[in-house]
């Protein structure tokens, strides 16, 4: 009888330990979807016996993947996909009075399907010319306008949402992706900058042209290492509040 295909993955290459090796193996089953995010991985046993190797190999492979953010151990309950993010609130850069906790209003300000500009394509790491889902939207704390956002998704996994009812649309969006998409979102690099905003960026958040702002440049990544989600996030410098201790 033929071993499983999948079982062939965890050969090593050259200078690679099995452990690493089989560690890649589990990865690959993960990002085709075999164990979605949220969902259980089976036994550490089962998982040994199938793969052939043993129970101690195997646990040393899912704590690489636990390393790497995978997936995360729950005690008492068993090894788990990682969610991914919910959204990383772009507030925890910010004071405007709310906690960073509270979940801002969302308003969708426009939608549109466009080719992706050269920056556009080099932000989602796409060619140029590609079509890009555009949305411009606005964050309210208490009905306040506080932050305004620029983004861009790839339309071939967005394609769901070009043209429904935004009326329908969640305050928080990676959980809408991931629902309505199937677009799990799981990790996200934040980048700090400062500049001015333009007149209509400033007049969505009724302060005036040039008004220093803070502009935060977010890259989002799915399981496979793809960038899904490019965004530029800008709020009243002014509010800007930022806290990082160092041990």
């Amino acid at each position: 009888m033929e071993s499983p295909s999948h079982l062939a993955l965890v050969d090593s290459a050259p200078g690679m330990r099995r452990y690493a090796a089989l560690a890649n193996a589990l990865r690959v089953r993960v990002v085709a979807g075999e164990w979605p995010p949220g969902s259980a991985l089976p036994a550490e046993s089962l998982l040994a016996a199938e793969h052939q190797v043993a129970l101690g190999t195997m646990r040393r492979a899912l704590e690489l993947l636990v390393e790497q953010g995978l997936i995360e151990r729950i005690h008492g309950k068993g090894t788990f996909v990682r969610q991914g993010i919910a959204g990383g609130s772009m507030l925890r850069f910010f004071r405007f009075g709310g906690g960073s906790n509270e979940v801002p209003q969302s308003r969708i300000l426009v939608r549109k399907s466009v080719t992706a500009t050269t920056a556009v394509a080099r932000g989602l790491g796409i060619g140029p010319g590609e079509p890009v889902l555009h949305l411009l939207r606005l964050r309210l704390l208490a009905s306040q306008p506080c932050l305004i956002e620029e983004m861009w998704l790839p339309l071939d996994l967005f394609a769901p949402l070009a043209d429904d009812d935004l009326a329908g649309w969640d305050d928080l969006l990676y959980p809408m992706f991931a629902r309505r998409c199937g677009v799990h979102v799981h990790r996200a690099v934040d980048q700090i900058g400062f500049g001015a905003m333009t007149g209509a960026q400033a007049a969505q958040l009724r302060l005036p042209a040039g008004h220093p702002c803070v502009a935060v440049e977010r890259s989002a990544y799915d399981l496979t290492g793809r960038c899904v989600e490019w965004r530029t996030t800008r709020g009243d410098a002014n509010a800007f509040h930022y806290t990082i201790t160092i041990t």
